[in-house]
Order: structure tokens, then sequence, then C-alpha cells
């Protein structure tokens, strides 16, 4: 399943439409489409907003158990994913 679809998926189970999410994550409706369609990737600000509404694990959005070989964009990316789960785990 890709992102877009986990996301949607997420997002339905909610009850929520597209324009809801959008406005939740303050992002313009046509710009969160392309994010479930997979046409735009979130950048981390939207990433975090998406997990926050949707209350979903960062890991299991970025399928991140799946890594064989980590970058150093990868690398940065995971102690920003570390520092969100760290935050959420205090709230």
């Amino acid at each position: 399943m890709t992102l877009g679809e986990k996301i949607r998926n997420a997002r339905e189970d909610m009850d929520l439409l597209q324009s809801d999410m959008a406005r939740l994550i303050s992002m313009n409706q046509s710009n969160y489409s392309k994010i479930e369609r997979n046409v735009q990737e979130p950048n981390m600000t939207q990433l975090r907003k998406i997990c926050r509404v949707l209350k979903l694990d960062p890991r299991y959005l970025l399928d991140l158990e799946e890594f064989e070989f980590v970058s150093a964009d990868d690398m940065k990316l995971l102690k920003d994913i570390k520092a969100f789960i760290s935050e959420h785990k205090q709230e």
C-alpha cells in the first residue's frame, strides 16, 4: 500500500473529507489531494500534521522497517521522525 493510500484510508476511517483534512493541516485541498494520489509527497511539516490529525505512526506511513540501506538524507528523516515520536509520547 502506498503512502497516499494509507493516508486516504485513515482519513476515510475517521469520516473526514479531503477538504476537512486540508483545513486541519493548513493546506489547500488540491495539494492535499495530490498527496493522497501519490502525485506529491508531503514535506516533514505536512507529514507531522497528517500523523497528528489521523493519529498515525509515521513509521507505518513511511514503511521504515523496509529500509535496507539508510542514506544521510534518510538518517536526517529518521532523526526528525524520532523527535516527532518522542514529542508525542509526552502528550
